[in-house]
């Protein structure tokens, strides 16, 4: 998207948004988007809308911010954890040289090496690949998309809950449109998972992925795959991501009302 008779030489884009929506435009710049949002009142619109849910998000997360700084998070042992890393790496450097001066004489190429070192996924991203994959496979199925239906609903949440180790609770939805489908019990890279699917009247269906072993607390994150939006967080050692073909806008009050449920404290 570009301004029209715009002061500044490059055009709008959607980083410069965000940056206004976050007060973290230089002057000049901000008085560029600023010209650009009065000829484009539909784009200032959609961005007021998504400062609003910002801010509700915010406010209602707000008691996260008033807790003490978790231990992982201090200055003193991120530098720790830094700098156990770089020896890591450096001892990985140093075993993958040494591996090739002695593949050298036995004949070892480049590709034997690199398929000997370990990967390290960010694990936000794999647990929102496992969700949306769950998503895919399951919510075209007509005959069997889950394994418990919703009138079994008393013993599907204790055989999740005693498969996962860990209390499950299926949120209640019909506030905003969705009616528990069921659920399912799906294989995890670290244990099990389970699944929750809900529809809705027009035929619509949105899943929750819930997992354990989640190690680190994480605000709302938003995914996007070929049409299928998600959203997910970790807390309290669990991890959960909502899924369904809706956008960000419909889909983050039901991220929230989720979290408001499932979430003691609240």
């Amino acid at each position: 998207m570009t301004s029209a008779g715009s002061s500044s030489p490059f055009p709008i884009g959607e980083d410069d948004l965000q940056a206004y929506a976050d007060n973290r435009l230089a002057p000049d710049r901000r008085e560029a988007v600023e010209q650009f949002l009065r000829s484009h009142p539909d784009v200032a619109a959609s961005l007021e809308r998504d400062r609003g849910l910002t801010e509700d998000l915010r406010e209602r997360l707000k008691f996260k911010a008033d807790e003490p700084i978790p231990a992982r998070l201090r200055i003193s042992n991120i530098r720790a954890g830094i700098r156990s890393r770089r020896v890591s790496t450096l001892r990985n450097a140093v075993a993958a040289v040494a591996i090739l001066v002695v593949g050298g004489a036995g004949g070892w190429t480049a590709k034997d090496v690199l398929t000997t070192l370990p990967a390290s996924p960010a694990r936000s991203v794999r647990m929102a690949d496992d969700a949306i994959a769950a998503y895919r496979t399951y919510v075209v199925e007509v005959a069997h998309p889950v394994e418990v239906g919703a009138d079994e609903e008393a013993h599907l949440v204790q055989w999740l809950s005693k498969r996962l180790r860990s209390d499950i609770a299926a949120p209640d939805l019909s506030a905003f449109g969705y009616r528990l489908m069921g659920g399912r019990l799906l294989p995890g890279t670290t244990g099990p998972a389970a699944m929750l699917m809900y529809d809705s009247e027009g035929g619509l269906r949105l899943t929750l992925y819930i997992k354990t072993d989640e190690t680190e607390d994480t605000a709302f994150r938003f995914v996007e795959e070929d049409g299928v939006s998600a959203f997910l967080w970790r807390d309290r050692s669990m991890g959960y991501v909502v899924s369904g073909p809706v956008t960000r806008e419909e889909l983050l009050p039901i991220a929230r009302g989720i979290y408001e449920q499932i979430e003691p404290g609240i």
